[in-house]
This record gives structure tokens, C-alpha cells and sequence, in this order.
């Protein structure tokens, strides 16, 4: 029998994403009703994901997926982080602060992080899983893929920037794709016990 997970979005794109994610798992994503805001009050990523997870699954009495992410960059203190989608009002304005705050900085070091956690329909949190994909701030923006601070993530190992990956490439050693890794092997399990609550 197919489990069904809300995922804690509203964006139908973050939804098709997760799909790609749980290929091969028998599982039936749906987005959150329309009308649910949960307030992200959390001090880390792991925290919102949780109160995302929670509450989406109280709401609807199902089980519940979350995902929080951003980008921690080291000569900021771990700016812009929990606030990366709203360190400025556009992706434009927010690649474009980040640039001008790293202007004098000595190192150039950042991480991406994805953090999700799943929560029973009670909104107990029975699995919570982080992934980071180091990398480095571009001096200018480069490559057309992707969204959000994709143009300035620059992965060494890679010598491309996120936003110049094929889409294939950026989910396979990307934050999201090392979270999920680590969720994969573990999910059939977590839904199967689903049965028993």
C-alpha cells in the first residue's frame, strides 16, 4: 500500500524536487494545504524543519516531510543561514548583499545545508537528517541553472558554480542530495511503522 507524506511546501517545484529524490520508494507526495503558514522560528535548520514537519502534520493528521536550507558562509558567522530567503527582497538582491559583504574578507568559505525531518500525523518528529555541501563564495556570478544563491556557490572539487551543473550533477552532490542520501535507507522502515500508530 502506497504511504501518502504532505511535504511542508507550497511550492509545487520543491515537490516535483523531492519526487526526483524518492524515485523507487512507494511513497505519494502532496503539498500542505494553501492556507498553512508555519512561522520559521528556529535558531537552526534543523529546528525550523521540525516546527514545519510538526505542525504540517498535526494540521492534516498525516505524516509530514520538511526541509529547511541555506547557505552559511564562514567569513559571515554562518550569514546569512536560517535567514537566507529573506537577506534581501529578490535572489538578485540577496546574491548581490552576500558580494558586498565578502568584499574584504580573507576567506571566502561556505556551506550549504539541508536539514529535514519527519513528523507522525501526532507531530511527534521521528527522523531528522542534515546534509552540507562545502564550497566557496565566486567573486562574480556564473552559470544559468538552478535558483537562489546557485550563481555564486562555487564547488572546487567541481570548478563550477551550482548554477553551472546540470541539474543531475548539482542533486547528486548537493546539500538536498546528501540529505536524502541519508534518508533513503532509512524511510521505507520509518513509513512502514506508520502502520502501527
Amino acid at each position: 500500500m502506497t504511504k501518502r507524506l504532505v511535504v511542508a511546501t507550497g511550492n509545487p517545484g520543491k515537490l516535483d524536487e523531492m519526487r526526483a529524490y524518492l524515485t523507487g520508494i512507494d511513497v505519494e507526495l502532496r503539498l500542505k494545504p494553501p492556507d498553512l503558514d508555519v512561522e520559521e522560528t528556529g535558531n537552526t535548520f534543523l529546528e525550523n524543519a521540525g516546527l514545519k514537519a510538526t505542525e504540517v502534520a498535526q494540521v492534516t493528521g498525516e505524516w509530514a516531510i520538511a526541509d529547511d536550507s541555506g547557505l552559511a558562509v564562514d567569513a559571515l558567522g554562518g550569514a546569512p543561514g536560517v535567514y537566507s530567503a529573506r537577506y534581501a527582497a529578490t535572489d538578485a538582491e540577496r546574491i548581490a548583499r552576500v558580494l558586498r559583504e565578502l568584499e574584504t574578507a580573507d576567506s571566502r568559505k561556505a556551506q550549504f545545508v539541508c536539514a529535514i525531518a519527519i513528523a507522525r500525523p501526532d507531530g511527534a518528529i521521528v527522523a531528522q537528517l542534515e546534509g552540507v555541501c562545502p564550497g566557496e563564495i565566486a567573486e562574480a556570478p556564473r552559470g544559468r541553472q538552478g535558483f537562489g544563491y546557485d550563481p555564486i556557490f562555487y564547488v572546487p572539487e567541481h570548478q563550477m558554480t551550482f548554477a553551472e551543473m546540470s541539474p543531475e550533477l548539482k542533486n547528486q552532490i548537493s546539500h538536498r542530495g546528501r540529505a536524502f542520501a541519508k534518508l533513503l535507507p532509512q524511510l521505507p522502515a520509518l513509513l512502514n511503522r506508520s502502520e502501527e500508530s
